[in-house]
Parts: structure tokens; sequence; C-alpha cells
């Protein structure tokens, strides 16, 4: 005998909400990457460069985010992907990482082959590009802030757009000090550092998307302490075979076998796990206490 509960499509409408607001941003974004790429090839400037990379893996996830809430609700015809296709995103994401390395491996590259022969980059190209990337990003900010308190898709874009904001800062600062000191070196600095900045967060970025594939409980769930409160539910005689994974952002699924001498044990442990632990789609099957349907298996 088997429960099952599961409220995911709250996950997929708390996203589906802010759309439109997605889509404007992606739009925004994905023009001004255009804008910049090709003002960094005219300046010169790596810093523009280098923030154009970075505007590109943004893209990149901002696109998987509305092609996540296109695709979650249509069925697989051939019956094969059982989980849907909820972790688009989640490929997605992986690809953002690798552009956000190679990016940040091809800007130190170029910036230590200028230290012999200083590239002066237009700066003027370079402020007024850098203003009006930050004038975007904040759009952007505003049109997802929001969002980001109910859904961590929009919550994850609202932050890759907080992240293009600091890269913009970076590229006015070091038009300012080109065009100031009239040091073309400058730039080759921030976009050093913008290298840097973009280095990190593909890093954590990548860490995440391992973590969700590796099938890890999610960020501020313990399984110990959901085994704890289970086994502390009148009528519950035994939980064994506990998992809690996470299938994208937002949807924590979790199972586990049960020995109970309550009808309605199976029903608040469901409850318990939906409002306690935010666990959207659980399965529970129940066992009898003196034989253990699981123990033929050996993994």
């Amino acid at each position: 005998m088997s429960g099952h509960h599961h409220s995911s499509s709250h996950a997929v409408s708390a996203a589906g909400k802010h759309r439109s607001r997605l889509a404007i941003t992606f739009a925004l974004v994905a023009g001004f990457f255009a804008v910049e790429l090709i003002a960094a090839l005219r300046s010169g400037s790596l810093a523009l460069l280098g923030d154009a990379g970075h505007m590109a893996a943004d893209v990149t996830t901002l696109g998987a985010a509305l092609l996540a809430l296109h695709l979650a609700p249509s069925r697989d015809k051939r019956g094969r992907r059982t989980f849907g296709n909820y972790r688009v995103e989640v490929f997605a994401s992986g690809l953002a990482v690798l552009i956000m390395l190679g990016v940040a491996i091809f800007i130190t590259v170029e910036a230590i082959g200028r230290f012999g022969s200083a590239v002066e980059p237009a700066s003027g190209i370079m402020l007024a590009v850098g203003i009006l990337g930050l004038v975007i990003n904040v759009v952007s900010m505003l049109l997802l802030r929001r969002g980001s308190s109910e859904s961590l898709n929009v919550k994850g874009a609202y932050l890759e757009v907080l992240a293009d904001a600091l890269g913009s800062i970076g590229v006015i600062a070091a038009a300012v000090l080109v065009s100031v000191t009239g040091s073309p070196w400058w730039d080759t600095v921030i976009a050093l550092g913008i290298a840097a900045f973009i280095a990190v967060r593909a890093v954590m970025l990548g860490l995440e998307v391992l973590r969700v594939l590796a099938e890890c409980a999610p960020p501020g769930i313990e399984p110990a302490e959901i085994q704890v409160a289970l086994e502390d539910i009148p009528g519950m005689l035994e939980v064994h075979d506990l998992h809690v994974w996470q299938l994208t952002s937002g949807m924590n699924v979790a199972s586990a076998h049960i020995v109970t001498s309550a009808p309605d044990t199976m029903l608040a442990a469901q409850h318990l796990l939906r409002d306690d632990f935010g666990i959207a789609h659980v399965t529970l099957q129940t066992e009898s206490a003196n034989r253990r349907e699981c123990d033929h298996t050996d993994w």
C-alpha cells in the first residue's frame, strides 16, 4: 500500500504568474547583450567584452526559465520522461556554467596578452554602453523584484540581473578611469576583476547544478530532522528508506517506507512534509511490522 501527495502545480504557477515579467526581462537582456557585444568589439574594451560574456550566460538562464515554464506542463508522448521536463532549467544552468568559465578564461588570456602592448579602448563607447546596461538592469530588477519573493525561478533571474548591474558598474568605472587618467591599463585591470567575478559565480552555480544532479537533499532540509519528525507522529511505528531530493529549483521530492498502527498516520505524514519542510511531492509506502517489502533490495 502506498500514499501519494503532491502540490507541484503550485510551484509552477508561482513562476507562471510572473511569466510576462520574465519574458520582458529576457527581451531586454538579450537585446542589450547584442548591443554590448558589438560595442565591445568596436571599442576594443576587455571590460565590455567580459560583461557581454556574462550577459550571454544570463540570456541562457533566463531563456531556460521561460522554456521550463512552457515545457513543464507538457507530457512526453512516449512516456519515457516520467519526471516531465522540469530539469530543463538545470541542464541550461549547466550550459551557463560552461559559458561563464569559457568567458572568464578567454578574458584572462586576452588580458595577459595585453600586458606587452597596451590597447587604448574607446572610453566614450564604454561609458555610454555601461550606463545603458545599468539602466536596463535596474528596470529588470524592478520587474522581477515582486516575483523574487514568490518563486525560486524568478529569484534566480533577479539575482542574475543584480550581478549584471555590478558588471555594468565595473564597465562605467573602467571608462571613467581610462578617460581621466589616460591609461588603458584600467580597462585590463577591471576586465580581470570581472573575469574573476564570473569565474566565482560559475563555480557556485556549478556546485548547485551538481548538487541537484547528484540528488542531494535540498538546501535547508536535513533528512535526519525529517526522520525524527515522522517518527514522532502518533501511530508511526517505524520509518526507513527515507529519500529527499530536488527535481529542480523550488520542487522538493521525498519518498519513504513506513510502518503504522493508525489509519490517519500516512495523511499526517504527508501534511507534515508539505507544511513543515516545504516538500511538495511525497510518496509513502506502508509495510507490515513483521515483514519489510524492501529487504530484498541491495541499494
